[in-house]
């Protein structure tokens, strides 16, 4: 893909996204929540540029960087994420103003990590950034699916000895 398309594809999924947990959510007992980080790291990994040749070791430390600030910023989205179970038991989700927060935060970052490179002569393809929001995207679904797996149910169940 282009970098033009690459980056429509970035901006639509975290718009997609934020849209999305930034109002409540039923959460189902759908197991697929891992397919759209899955697409992400096929897309990123299928395209040239995610290492620069030039500057390799530069490259694989300025992507891991951004892949832990992805997992950091998962985990940090899936803690400040509201879960409730309603009168019904279904289990509902939504993002806090908290959430917002990180997410500008881990999105400040991540311009620096950029600056970082492009100071040192490193160009790293839009590929980084999929696996980095791919890291994301994973970690916050599992620890949301994670968390709501704990809550009890809103009706109680008691033994009849």
């Amino acid at each position: 893909m282009s970098g033009l398309v690459d980056a429509v594809v970035i901006v639509a999924v975290v718009a997609l996204v934020l849209a999305r947990q930034l109002r409540p959510q039923a959460i189902s007992g759908n197991r697929k929540w891992w397919v759209l980080p899955a697409v992400l790291v096929f897309v990123s990994l299928r395209q040239s540029g995610v290492v620069d040749p030039h500057h390799e070791a530069a490259s694989v430390a300025l992507l891991a960087a951004e892949v832990l600030v992805g997992v950091g910023m998962g985990a940090v989205w899936a803690y400040t994420t509201r879960i409730w179970r309603d009168d019904n038991g279904t289990v509902w989700s939504k993002g806090t103003k908290a959430t917002a927060a990180a997410w500008i935060g881990a999105i400040a970052i991540r311009f620096g990590l950029a600056g970082a490179g492009m100071a040192i002569g490193v160009h790293q393809g839009s590929g980084a950034t999929m696996l980095a929001l791919a890291a994301t995207l994973l970690v916050r679904s599992g620890g949301v699916v994670w968390r709501a797996r704990e809550l009890q149910p809103a009706y109680a169940l008691t033994a009849v000895p």
